[in-house]
């Protein structure tokens, strides 16, 4: 069944790598600059973040006797029974009044003041406030001071710890951090506030607010993406014209040319339709050009002499054939059995010689079956020779429709040898019974002419390593047959049918 190859035309796949290579880089230079100017502006602020907090931690070193203080009157237990009461009463005087009798307030609303102060003059500073670390392994932290915009019973309060600082030492607070949250997008940092000891007694977390900046970079994307977009599509259409100017439609019309050139005998240049085109390109589209023309015109020119010479011989070639044909006919009938048409002797004589010198050489598979017809002679004796011939051609018949893949010799008068190459190989004992039970059958039948009631002895052998001519399988099979002739003997007798 003939199939069409579908093609995909040069001009297509040009296109399509075009297309990809410029959006490729168009789009990895793209990516490339967000990345850039995106990193720039994190740097800022994570640098921003990082000073601020360290700013104000610096500023409550000298409070870190009196942070110290706070902190384990916030951690004791009737604190925090307070901290609860005037947390669900909303009750700030509580707080304010403990921390008043413990000769705290005074630092305390002072702290409060620098914090508030602190955020509202620094720009972008959305929270700055102390908490009381924990150990390494702690979960929650406590809020010690916050700003004035928080209320005071806040102090005290446990949160869950952030996720950057869950399972880290104070001496390796990480470096500022960007993320997003419930309170939306914030650079973060956290600095430790030491007392005169060295011992760090709590850290002043800063974050500032990265809301607008996140949107702004987002709007920066879409137009980066946009105007990338627009740069690449004039670029493609700037490459696109160029391309099939210059490429695409010069090939195209070499392509159409040689669509028809169809040389033949006796035409001329444009009848045989060699390419003729402007093409003037002084480049390797000009050289393909030129050179697909020259090629044509020697094909012409070739296929000239060619046909001449073709005149010149075929008078030669029609003597010959006829003297040809005779020989070839000779040849076939002088290898050919006249009664049963398989193969004669000399003609298994040859292809055992071809077969030795194979087996020499190659070593190929290969085995021979040796087939004797049974009762020949009491066919010709008793029912005359036509009968006989009859006979042998049908036992002949059967050995052919058994072994169909491999050639079949007469090499006496009731003897044939089949030699056994390939598929019939591989399947011969198979077929070898099969044939063997076809005898049988055939033998037993009691209704038919007995010159039709075929039998005959099979014997296989196959080619052993050492065998270094075909002639010792012949033998092996030879052997193998007679005991199959020995088999028939003993179980029907010497018949007459």
């Amino acid at each position: 069944m003939d199939e069409t190859k579908k093609t995909v035309s040069i001009r297509v796949k040009m296109f399509i790598f075009i297309i990809i290579t410029v959006f490729a880089v168009a789009l990895g230079t793209s990516a490339i600059a967000f990345r850039t100017g995106a990193n720039q502006i994190d740097k800022y602020y994570k640098q921003n973040t990082a000073d601020n907090a360290r700013n104000f931690a610096s500023f409550m070193n000298e409070k870190a006797e009196f942070l110290e203080t706070l902190r384990s009157v916030a951690e004791s237990d009737e604190y925090q029974k307070l901290r609860d009461r005037a947390e669900e009463e909303e009750n700030e005087a509580l707080i304010e009044a403990y921390l008043k009798e413990k000769d705290l307030w005074t630092e305390y609303e002072e702290i409060r003041e620098m914090l508030t102060e602190y955020i509202q003059n620094m720009e972008g500073i959305k929270y700055l406030y102390i908490i009381a670390h924990g150990d390494i392994n702690a979960e929650y932290d406590m809020y010690l001071v916050d700003d004035k915009e928080n209320p005071i019973y806040e102090t005290g309060y446990y949160e869950e710890r952030e996720s950057e600082l869950l399972g880290i030492d104070l001496e390796h607070i990480p470096e500022p951090t960007i993320s997003n949250g419930d309170w939306g997008w914030l650079c973060s940092d956290f600095k430790p506030v030491y007392n005169k000891e060295g011992k760090c007694i709590c850290i002043v977390g800063c974050d500032i607010g990265m809301d607008d900046v996140m949107v702004e970079r987002q709007r920066m994307l879409y137009l980066l993406i946009l105007g990338t977009l627009l740069i690449a599509t004039v670029m493609l259409i700037a490459a696109f014209l160029f391309i099939n100017s210059t490429i695409v439609k010069p090939l195209n019309s070499m392509t159409s040319e040689m669509k028809k050139f169809n040389p033949g005998e006796n035409l001329s240049y444009e009848e045989a339709g060699v390419i003729d085109i402007d093409i003037r390109s002084n480049d390797e589209i000009e050289e393909i050009y030129q050179g697909i023309r020259s090629m044509q015109i020697k094909i012409i020119d070739y296929l000239k002499d060619m046909f001449a010479l073709q005149r010149d011989k075929q008078k030669a070639e029609n003597d010959l054939k006829d003297r040809d044909e005779r020989i070839e006919e000779l040849s076939i009938e002088t290898y050919k059995d006249a009664l049963t048409g398989v193969g004669n002797k000399a003609a298994y004589i040859k292809k055992t010689e071809e077969l030795s010198s194979a087996l020499k050489n190659e070593g190929i598979e290969c085995a021979i079956v040796m087939v004797d017809i049974n009762d020949l002679k009491q066919v010709n004796d008793q029912y005359g020779h036509k009968s006989g011939d009859q006979y042998i051609k049908g036992c002949c018949q059967m050995i052919c429709n058994a072994f169909k893949h491999s050639p079949v010799y007469r090499i006496g008068g009731d003897e044939f040898v089949v030699i056994l190459l390939g598929q019939d190989y591989e399947n011969r004992k198979e077929i070898c019974e099969k044939l063997k039970k076809d005898y049988e059958k055939s033998y037993e039948q009691k209704g038919v002419s007995p010159w039709l009631r075929y039998s005959a002895a099979v014997g296989l052998a196959e080619r052993a390593a050492d065998d270094s001519t075909i002639e010792l399988v012949f033998k092996r099979a030879d052997k193998a047959m007679y005991q199959d002739k020995a088999r028939f003997k003993e179980r029907y007798g010497e018949t007459v049918r």
